[in-house]
């Protein structure tokens, strides 16, 4: 995948900085209005299902959703960017607690015309993930 087009870009940074567990350079990557929704709609990490929008709540949501984990690993076979976006395909395996969990689903980075992320989306199910809990090798 070229990581020419800049929501890829975007996307392979925003990757990059949760496998280094670097939370600013991940934060620094968004636009001041950015929002994260993962997963989209209602979930323990969104409740309301609106979403994480600008930094102190994207940062938030790093506490609680990454922070926590030992590792975040991105499995994607595949991107298609379009316009001012990338959609990821394939899996996020978190390993959390001594159990790995994998998230399968679509991944999607829009970027303003800055090239910062204004929205991280992700398409997964939690209870299809849960599923797939199992011990850590």
């Amino acid at each position: 995948m070229s990581d020419e087009h800049p929501a890829r870009r975007a996307g392979f940074a925003s990757q990059a900085a949760v496998r280094a567990r670097d939370k600013e350079a991940w934060l620094d990557l968004f636009a001041p209005d950015g929002i994260v929704e993962d997963p989209i709609g209602p979930s323990g990490f969104d409740p309301e299902g609106k979403g994480h929008r600008g930094r102190d709540a994207i940062s938030a949501f790093w506490d609680k959703a990454i922070a926590a984990t030992e590792s975040i690993e991105f499995v994607f076979g595949d991107s298609f960017a379009c316009g001012p976006e990338v959609a990821f395909t394939g899996l996020i395996r978190t390993r959390i607690g001594g159990q790995i969990i994998d998230a399968e689903g679509v991944f999607t980075y829009r970027v303003d015309d800055d090239g910062r992320i204004a929205a991280l989306r992700a398409y997964w199910e939690t209870d299809r993930a849960m599923r797939t809990i199992r011990p850590q090798e």
